[in-house]
C-alpha cells in the first residue's frame, strides 16, 4: 500500500477523533481517518467505509460487545494484510496482524477490546438501538474520543511498517 509522504500516525489519530466528534460512530471514525489512503490505492472510498462501519458502533449496535474502534482496526487489517483467498497462509498473516492490533489496542486502552469494559459498565447489555445524544455531558463520561484516536494511531503505525 502506498502512503502519502506526509503520512503521520498522530495526525491520523486526530482525524479519527475529529470524525467521532462530528457524530460518526467509533468504527466509522477510525475507517474514515484512512479513506484518502484507501481511495488513492483504489481499495475503497469514504462512502463505502461509512456504510461498512455503520453497524459496529457501541460494540456492535450498542450491544457493548467488541469495541467499534477495534472493529475498525480489524477491517483495516484486511487492507494492510489481505486474506482475500482461502489460502491458509494468507489468513495466518492476517490473523497475526489482528492479534497484534488487539494487544496494542489493549495496551493503549485499559486492557480490553470490549466496549462495555472500556466504558466501565458492569453489565454488557444492549441499550436499545437509539444512539446516545452527543452532548458535552456525553463526552465528559466517555473515553471514546481518546480510544478512537488511539486505534487510528495504532493502525497508522502498522500501515507505515507494512509500507517499508
Amino acid at each position: 500500500m502506498q502512503l502519502p509522504d506526509s503520512f503521520d500516525p498522530i495526525e491520523r489519530g486526530e482525524r479519527a477523533r475529529a470524525y467521532f466528534l462530528e457524530g460518526y460512530n467509533c468504527c466509522q471514525a477510525v475507517l474514515l481517518a484512512f479513506s484518502d489512503v484507501l481511495k488513492a490505492n483504489r481499495l475503497s472510498d469514504a462512502e463505502t467505509l461509512k456504510t461498512v462501519g455503520s453497524g459496529f458502533g457501541g460494540g456492535f449496535a450498542r450491544m457493548r460487545e467488541v469495541c467499534g474502534s477495534f472493529s475498525g482496526c480489524t477491517i483495516l487489517a484486511g487492507f494492510i494484510c489481505p486474506a482475500a483467498s482461502p489460502a491458509a497462509e494468507d489468513r495466518k498473516a492476517n490473523y497475526a496482524l489482528v492479534q497484534e492490533l488487539a494487544e496494542g489496542f489493549k495496551a493503549r486502552n485499559g486492557g480490553s477490546i470490549i466496549c462495555g469494559e472500556l466504558l466501565g459498565l458492569r453489565e454488557r447489555r444492549p441499550e436499545g438501538p437509539e444512539p446516545s445524544e452527543r452532548t458535552a455531558e456525553y463526552y465528559k463520561k466517555r473515553p471514546c474520543p481518546e480510544i478512537v484516536r488511539n486505534a487510528a494511531v495504532l493502525v497508522a503505525e502498522k500501515m507505515k511498517e507494512a509500507a517499508r
